[in-house]
């Protein structure tokens, strides 16, 4: 099949979106399939490249300065229409319901192909760092959706990441008309193992081995509630020996530095920036624990990767986080925001190595029916039922 991936958010940009999109292209290339993906171009000018083995088709872009310094393409109809009439894809897979997402649903239900929407975002993800909209976020964040379930009922095929995501988004999307499924995001398990992180992994990021290490890897933004696991953390340092690991940049993470200085915890967390996808392999190796604080997920791709590298997992019950971090199976639910909570479960896992080594073999057994390969074939099953209807 020729299949054409439409994301406003793409590699190298680093978040969920940009994660499983490269991820699914990567994955339908390596099945045989001829793979394009439309997606900002990062230097302002269009222009196509290779990724590992699919294509990437920039569009011309500008840097969006308000929300962690994306590129967008604010006109891309005319490049999307060449880009669709010069590949002449089988299917469009929109990825985001932005501009790109938005030129690629409108021209190829223009020429009749058929179309699957994935829907990955929350309102939050954008409203909750912008914070000069914080006084009508609330109604800002209802029109968001509602217009995101306009545009998803746009589509041949709805899907989410999860069943819960579904259920956020209400009656609407269950009464489309057309087919709306939860397939997840996938994980690629033959990358992510329970296999012990090298000594020089260790020492190139300073990080101790004397003591039980919560984790953390995702994006630091104001969604993410990380002051939460700062706060958390604090408590557990009280009266245990232990070390905090986040991995990641964003917006947040000047703000994070200064409260755990606040704190008197600076010293005992380990901030790395950004880091290389290998490195990102090797420190989800690292912790003791995974903590996700954040309520603003559709199903937490950081937190699958965490589970299969043998992590137990502490998330706040919110959304679909409580479809992976299932309570007192593989981890604990804790209440938003409520870092006493939080820190008592950290406590828990971190104290009990047995309790430890149970969790993290339910994580593992949890993170095994997300296989990715599982999730292609289901997507390829999709475009092939659609393509002959």
């Amino acid at each position: 099949m020729k299949i054409l991936i439409a994301s406003d958010l793409h590699w190298p940009t680093i978040n969920g979106v940009s994660t499983s999109s490269r991820t699914l292209a990567q994955g339908l290339a390596a099945h045989g399939h001829e793979v394009m993906v439309i997606a900002p171009s990062q230097t302002g000018k269009r222009y196509k490249e290779i990724d590992v083995n699919y294509t990437v088709a920039r569009t011309a872009s500008i840097p969006f300065l308000l929300y962690q310094k994306f590129r967008i393409s604010l006109t891309p109809y005319r490049e999307v229409k060449k880009i669709i009439n010069e590949f002449k894809p089988d299917v469009i897979h929109t990825q985001t319901l932005i501009m790109i997402g938005q030129a690629a649903m409108k021209y190829g239900h223009k020429l009749g192909i058929p179309i699957v929407s994935t829907n990955h975002a929350m309102p939050e993800n954008l409203i909750d760092n912008l914070k000069l909209l914080a006084p009508v976020s609330r109604p800002i964040n209802y029109m968001l959706k509602k217009y995101i379930v306009r545009f998803q009922l746009k589509a041949d095929y709805i899907t989410m990441p999860t069943q819960t995501a579904i259920d956020i988004f209400g009656s609407a999307i269950k009464r489309a008309t057309v087919p709306v499924e939860a397939v997840s995001n996938g994980i690629d398990l033959s990358r992510f193992t329970p296999t012990a992180p090298s000594k020089d992994l260790l020492k190139k990021f300073k990080i101790p081995t004397d003591r039980p290490i919560v984790a953390y890897v995702g994006r630091v933004d104001a969604e993410k509630h990380l002051p939460v696991l700062i706060a958390a953390f604090a408590r557990i340092i009280a009266d245990n020996k232990a070390h905090l690991l986040i991995v990641g940049k964003g917006v947040e993470i000047e703000n994070l530095k200064e409260l755990a200085y606040e704190m008197g915890v600076f010293d005992h967390v380990t901030f790395t920036g950004c880091v290389s996808d290998e490195d990102i392999v090797n420190l989800h190796k690292v912790g003791t624990v995974f903590c996700m604080p954040s309520p603003a997920e559709l199903q937490s791709i950081a937190m699958l990767e965490a589970m299969a590298s043998g992590q137990p997992v502490v998330a706040v019950d919110a959304g679909p986080l409580k479809e992976l971090c299932q309570h007192k199976r593989n981890g604990y639910l804790c209440e938003q925001d409520n870092d006493k909570e939080v820190a008592k479960a950290l406590t828990k896992i971190i104290s009990n190595p047995d309790l430890r080594e149970s969790m993290s073999k339910e994580s593992l057994a949890i993170a095994g029916t997300h296989d990715l390969q599982k999730t292609l074939k289901r997507f390829e099953k999709i475009y092939t039922d659609l393509i002959n209807a």
